[in-house]
């Protein structure tokens, strides 16, 4: 039996391996293994912060298998397989014919793919009977939504031009009204501008009667409604790129998820987007969590503390991160999306302790002081000492000053969905679990908070239960070490 085989095997590895291991390496084998003999659907949770080698167990089965397997990885874990999973696999003498990129041969029975790779070979049909392996699934529509998108250059508008000469001055003319729109619309920090539907209106009229398009122009014409259009704007350069990126791009991919055997492992996204996209098929969940922590991790979440919006938060990050970084030796990482907020607030940081502190840089000091948007530390974290402290400057709730984050909002609206109870928070939580990861399971390390919501709105015992285990401290005290 595969299941027997591959327990087997993994043994064989880890046994090799000698280092510490992750708990649930043999169950994760197992089901993926029996999951792929009887073309079932599995969702397999991976608790936040696993030790990243929990990969191989998913793609041993894989290899082992001799089904038509596509396995789907994102662009950051399909290097670590290059690098580290795959020549593992092939120094113990395991190895399986492996197609990468496009165009497989249907006699290769492993298929290695990138999202943008996935969403080719489904419009191609290619994909035939392959089941379907994902690993992070928690990004899969994330990542899907960016291999959807369409961008549109200024050097598209003048190809656009080139091959509807007698649209020039019109097609002009729309660039024109739009260019104008975008800089009439007031500046924000993320440097995105909502394009809706009504200001775009008159360029797909013109171009809609006019046979086929040159690319990229063909797909947008062709990306209708529930789409999101927005700009990215260079505000020094007085230059902007057009972007349009669909809400549900596992939509589109519908007839795919609906008709093959799938497992899907990792970290569990936002909301149930996923599940509801499989269509009530039958199918097997399961949790594979770390044993429970019996070490409370020290939490500074002050209960009188301002809220984000107020005039005297900046003053009051200030204040509170100066006090932390004295009471404690080692790397201290502060997590702060708000872009101007956190520039102002590395700048004070440097004039207080001076070339300790560094903004989103993968070699600060032993004793540094790291800055970073919760996007870069998520990407980045495994790659840097582990943090002594970790500062929450505010809670990672997606601005509504984003158009994809807008957008989305208004389509939940219109369906009578709780918009931040169900998507938005849970979001929050998902990328707080993931960031405070670090901290959990080493000795002498602190969390702070210093967002006052968590004490102020009614959802912020849901925050810090999620934190749990925790033990709050009342006194920031010198640290002994």
């Amino acid at each position: 039996m595969l299941e027997a085989h591959v327990h087997e095997q993994l043994k064989r590895l880890l046994h090799q391996d000698g280092r510490p291991l992750w708990a649930h390496h043999l169950s994760l084998s197992r089901l993926v293994a029996r999951s792929l003999r009887r073309h079932d659907i599995t969702l397999i949770s991976i608790a936040p912060g696993s030790e990243p080698g929990w990969r191989l167990s998913a793609l041993l089965p894989c290899c082992l298998a001799g089904e038509a397997v596509a396995l789907v990885v994102s662009r950051q874990l399909h290097q670590r397989l290059r690098l580290v999973e795959l020549p593992r696999l092939h120094r113990a003498g395991i190895a399986t014919p492996l197609w990468e990129g496009d165009n497989c041969p249907q006699e290769i029975p492993l298929w290695l793919l990138k999202p943008a790779e996935l969403l080719r070979a489904h419009q191609a049909g290619q994909l035939h009977g392959r089941q379907l392996v994902v690993l992070d699934s928690g990004q899969l529509e994330k990542d899907l939504q960016t291999a959807m998108g369409v961008t549109l250059e200024a050097q598209d508008w003048n190809r656009l031009q080139q091959a509807r000469p007698a649209l020039a001055q019109a097609i002009a003319s729309c660039f024109d009204q739009l260019s104008q729109q975008v800089f009439a619309h007031p500046a924000n920090p993320l440097g995105r501008v909502p394009i809706s539907e009504a200001a775009e209106a008159p360029l797909r009229q013109l171009l809609g009667d006019h046979g086929p398009m040159p690319d990229p122009w063909r797909r947008w014409l062709h990306a209708r409604s529930p789409w999101v259009s927005w700009a990215e704007v260079d505000y020094p350069l007085l230059r902007w790129s057009w972007r349009r990126q669909p809400l549900d791009p596992l939509q589109f991919f519908q007839p795919l998820l609906s008709t093959r055997g799938m497992v899907l492992c990792g970290s569990p996204g936002p909301g149930k987007t996923l599940e509801d996209s499989l269509n009530g098929r039958p199918m097997v969940r399961v949790k594979l969590g770390d044993p429970p922590l019996q070490d409370p991790l020290p939490l500074y979440a002050p209960r009188r503390q301002p809220l984000p919006n107020a005039p005297i938060f900046p003053r009051h990050l200030l204040n509170q991160c100066c006090r932390l970084v004295l009471a404690r030796s080692g790397l201290t990482a502060v997590l702060l999306d708000d872009v101007p907020l956190r520039q102002a607030l590395t700048s004070a940081l440097a004039a207080e302790f001076g070339s300790r502190v560094v903004h989103e840089c993968l070699t600060p000091a032993e004793n540094g002081v790291l800055c970073t948007s919760w996007g870069w530390w998520q990407e980045h974290h495994h790659q840097l000492p582990s943090p002594r402290q970790l500062v929450i400057g505010s809670l990672p709730l997606l601005s509504l000053e984003d158009p994809i984050t807008a957008a989305k909002v208004q389509h939940w609206r219109r369906q009578g969905r709780d918009w931040f109870g169900e998507l938005l928070l849970p979001d929050a939580l998902t990328t707080m679990q993931h960031g405070v990861a670090p901290l959990r399971g080493q000795c002498g390390t602190r969390l702070a908070i210093l967002d006052g919501r968590i004490h102020c709105r009614s959802w912020g015992q849901r925050v810090l239960d999620e934190l749990q285990p925790w033990i709050a401290i009342s006194q920031l005290l010198p640290d002994e070490n």
